[in-house]
């Protein structure tokens, strides 16, 4: 489970996530990560979107991956995989993780290794 202060929590942070982050996928989630420290320094982006306390993650499970039942267990096991994660990235960043449909089949170790790859894939995109 995430704590609340690592939880995307408004449409405005995962509308400005998906718009201002890089994004990079793999084969079972497409992942978008974007820095919000980047509006603190004049590069674009809202001042009223940036916050700290650690990383923030936000998902989206759509019913391409599969019914109400399949979504949720989908749902638990990327808040679970992104609670791993959290400690790797900078308290500044927000993510926003899309499930693909084969995510539904995958185990929670592909899970886990796709959303390392495709965070790590956005960050040599940004520039880290």
């Amino acid at each position: 489970m995430l704590p609340a202060q690592n939880k995307l929590n408004s449409s405005v942070q995962f509308r400005t996530t998906m718009r201002n982050g890089r994004r990079a996928g793999s084969k079972t989630l497409v992942v978008h990560l974007w820095d919000s420290a980047e509006s603190l320094d004049g590069s674009g982006g809202s001042t009223e979107i940036a916050s700290t306390g650690g990383p923030r993650f936000g998902l989206i499970v759509s019913k391409a991956v599969g019914n109400a039942v399949v979504r949720h267990r989908t749902s638990r096991r990327l808040r679970h995989v992104c609670s791993k994660i959290a400690a790797e990235l900078s308290p500044t960043d927000f993510v926003v993780v899309r499930a693909l449909a084969p995510s539904a089949e995958a185990s929670s170790r592909d899970l886990e290794k796709d959303l390392v790859l495709a965070v790590n894939k956005a960050r040599r995109v940004r520039g880290k």
